[in-house]
């Protein structure tokens, strides 16, 4: 992985490079269920990470850094109004954006509980929660975070193949942190139609990253 300079003047939506901003690849879509992403610090700068693409194009969407969270401030994010104005709303049912895996009990991770089907009736009530980072970054946070461990898991049903093709997969299943999240939303509110123009902006932002690799 090839993490972006710091040293240059950034773009402060996007927080890259002027000359790599991917605030043109940002695509606005409706959706019910918030989202929030938990990113690794070590994602920040990454050139072909996905989260702050799908940050600018999820309105409820809240992006917050990290690797270990307090309980005390992690609460709240899970399952308070995301915005001052939201304060009389009820929480939200937090749910997990991760699949479980044999070897969780053998790393000390605890078996998440069920996920309630009733919540599934009212997707407005629930905030997603995706961790953006590798698999090993990414288990090491949930590792670390105890709280995110109690969250029941989104199982996801017929993924479809990723067309993430500037960074290696580990296994054929695995999506990038932009593809699996619009996967979740769309399995939630029963719309996949409404997120392909963001998957379509996926797909330019991957060539144009692809283009710059090549001529590395």
């Amino acid at each position: 992985m090839t993490p972006l300079s710091t040293s240059r003047p950034r773009c402060p939506a996007c927080l890259r490079p002027h000359s790599a901003c991917i605030c043109r690849w940002a695509t606005p879509v409706a959706h019910r269920t918030e989202v929030l992403i938990l990113q690794h610090p070590l994602e920040v700068h990454e050139a072909k990470g996905t989260a702050r693409l799908l940050h600018l194009s999820l309105p409820h969407s809240r992006m917050v850094t990290g690797e270990r969270f307090d309980d005390s401030a992690l609460q709240p994010l899970l399952t308070a109004p995301f915005g001052a104005t939201d304060a009389a709303t009820a929480p939200r049912h937090a749910l997990l954006l991760y699949p479980e895996a044999p070897q969780d009990a053998t790393l000390g991770i605890a078996t998440p509980p069920p996920l309630n089907p009733a919540w599934l009736q009212s997707p407005e009530r629930l905030r997603l929660v995706v961790l953006d980072g590798t698999w090993r970054k990414s288990r090491k946070m949930l590792h670390q975070n105890p709280l995110l461990q109690q969250l029941p898991r989104l199982p996801l049903r017929e993924l479809p193949a990723s067309r993430y093709r500037i960074r290696t997969a580990h296994q054929p299943h695995q999506l990038s942190t932009l593809e699996a999240t619009c996967a979740a939303l769309a399995q939630l509110e029963g719309h996949p139609r409404r997120f392909e123009p963001l998957l379509g902006a996926f797909d330019r932002f991957v060539a144009q990253q692809a283009a710059w690799q090549g001529r590395r």
